[in-house]
């Protein structure tokens, strides 16, 4: 690699492939012991963050874990038809499981 003028760099096709890195992806770099280390940046959506957190993931893994293991009622198609089985359920004298 040659390091340009403005401080730019070209990372081999074979690097970039293999970090699943594309045109536009941002990366960090820190000064090692043993020299330059470029890491991808992950950049979340403000919006979206609650989703990645350790909190959340955990939950996701536990629902994934449930739904290998069998351990659910239904499957719904649509939003919904999740929706109208929550309304029978909410209805007076619903059976609930």
């Amino acid at each position: 690699m040659v390091l340009r003028s403005r401080g730019q760099l070209t990372l081999p096709e074979k690097i970039r492939k293999a970090a699943r890195l594309e045109e536009g992806d941002l990366l960090e770099a820190e000064l090692t012991d043993e020299g330059i280390l470029l890491r991808p940046k992950k950049v979340i959506d403000p919006d979206q963050a609650w989703f990645w957190t350790p909190e959340w993931q955990a939950k996701e893994r536990e629902a994934d874990a449930d739904l290998a293991a069998g351990r659910h009622s239904e499957i719904f198609m649509s939003g919904e038809e999740f929706l109208e089985a929550l309304r029978k359920l909410a209805e007076p004298g619903a059976q609930q499981e």
